[in-house]
């Protein structure tokens, strides 16, 4: 067996296995003798069928798959051994006109391959990393959302501001008949908040549904309507009043603070701000951290400038799926994935520079403290070296846990390393200016 390979640019080449009769004649032989032995035909014994007649009917069929597992044991170990970076497989050039009558084949393969570039971290752009934190009006709302959330409910007859009203929205226009319980906070129209201040239960208060709620989709979450009319829905509903209730907030107390977070953990008011502006602020730590990885990456994208086997890869995409697409398909599939095509190739050089491979101890280790915070929040703080040891190897023996929870650890090895070496300028805000900012 003979494969060469000849490069027609930086990006394409050609590969040519040539395979002779010796490299799988006595493999084709040794199979067609088991045949030979196995086979059920009519006429003959068990093991006395003349090979003459084996070669007839299974020879060709043999011949083609002993060829075609040798062409493939050699294609990767070729590749393998001659460290070439190709970019997805091997694609048949001349499938069509192989002759399996003949004794001697040529078998040609198209390749693409990986580009050479050189990555510039630091940038020359100094990227925004947020820091994001929790405001004293938050706070507050917070504060205010866990008294409303473990008060008592007293029900009343009038609607005022601020109170919870259960009831059925109605309109034959939408065919909308849905019940449901607000509170007057979630009504935006001015309009609308007043013709409900002073109903009473029975009252039925015909309201506009422009702009009745502060976002469209509650629309859909208290009238009931389909997402397709939620947004700028502009009809006329009836609200048929059945219930009314207030809720007279739970005092800040001893008792209040031990349900919310365990005996003796937080014992005044302050200290409760405080917890909730900690918990607040470590959930904004992972949507900056989250901003940020985005930004870097798509900062790379954009300033890592290589070329790619764009032929190559579309014809690619179009044979390597379930089934063949249209030229049109798998350009426009390449289209989609070209920018993710070119960061895992970023990532990668940038991995194999920088050491930033996970190892096994690695990912043993973080298995390990995420099971610790998984116990924690049941109570048991301090598990034994054993019982961890126990969980991690039950939990790494999964291939979908193993896989799910390397791409978090290569996520935050990326994300550390970023935070190292890329061009940042911190930036302090709040959540609320966050949104607006980094989201517009």
């Amino acid at each position: 067996m003979n494969i060469t390979k000849k490069e027609l640019d930086n990006l394409n080449a050609v590969l040519t296995v040539e395979i002779s009769k010796d490299d799988y004649a006595d493999k084709v032989h040794s199979v067609l003798n088991n045949y030979r032995k196995t086979a059920n035909i009519p006429g003959f014994r068990k093991g006395h069928v003349p090979m003459g007649m084996v070669k007839k009917q299974y020879g060709q069929a043999v011949l083609v798959e002993e060829v075609n597992k040798l062409l493939q044991e050699n294609l990767h170990k070729y590749l393998t051994e001659e460290k070439l970076d190709v970019l997805g497989n091997p694609i048949p050039r001349n499938e069509s006109e192989i002759d399996w009558n003949s004794d001697d084949f040529s078998f040609e393969f198209d390749l693409g391959l990986a580009p050479k570039f050189e990555v510039a971290l630091p940038g020359k752009k100094a990227l925004t990393h947020y820091n994001i934190v929790a405001d004293e009006e938050m706070i507050n709302n917070q504060v205010k959302t866990i008294r409303k959330q473990y008060g008592k409910l007293i029900a009343k007859d009038t609607v005022e501001k601020g109170d919870e009203i259960t009831g059925t929205f109605t309109s034959s226009e939408k065919e909308i008949e849905n019940k449901t319980t607000l509170s007057t906070e979630d009504i935006k129209g001015k309009k609308q908040l007043t013709a409900l201040t002073g109903a009473k239960i029975g009252d039925a208060v015909v309201l506009k549904t422009k702009g009745l709620f502060n976002d469209d989709h509650d629309n859909q979450k208290y009238l009931g309507a389909s997402h397709d009319d939620a947004h700028g829905l502009d009809i006329e509903v009836t609200f048929k009043i059945d219930e009314v209730n207030t809720r007279e907030l739970a005092d800040l107390n001893q008792e209040l603070f031990d349900k919310l977070f365990g005996e003796g953990v937080v014992t005044s008011e302050a200290e409760l701000k405080e917890k909730i502006k900690e918990d607040a602020e470590g959930q904004f730590t992972q949507q900056s951290d989250q901003k940020l990885l985005n930004d870097v990456v798509e900062d790379l994208i954009d300033n890592t400038k290589f070329d790619l086997p764009k032929d190559f890869l579309q014809r690619w995409i179009q044979v390597s799926g379930e089934k063949p697409l249209t030229d049109d398909e798998a350009a426009a599939e390449y289209e989609r994935s070209e920018k993710g095509l070119r960061y895992q190739l970023i990532e990668g050089k940038l991995r194999a520079e920088n050491n930033l491979q996970v190892t096994f101890d690695e990912l043993k280790e973080y298995s390990k403290n995420m099971i610790k915070g998984q116990m924690a929040q049941f109570g048991n703080t301090n598990p034994t070296d054993e019982e961890l040891d126990s969980i991690s190897a039950r939990i790494l023996s999964n291939e979908e846990e193993v896989k799910r929870l390397s791409e978090q650890l290569n996520t935050n090895k990326m994300l550390q390393f970023f935070k190292e070496k890329a061009k940042l300028k911190t930036k302090e805000i709040t959540y609320e200016k966050f949104v607006k900012e980094a989201y517009a």
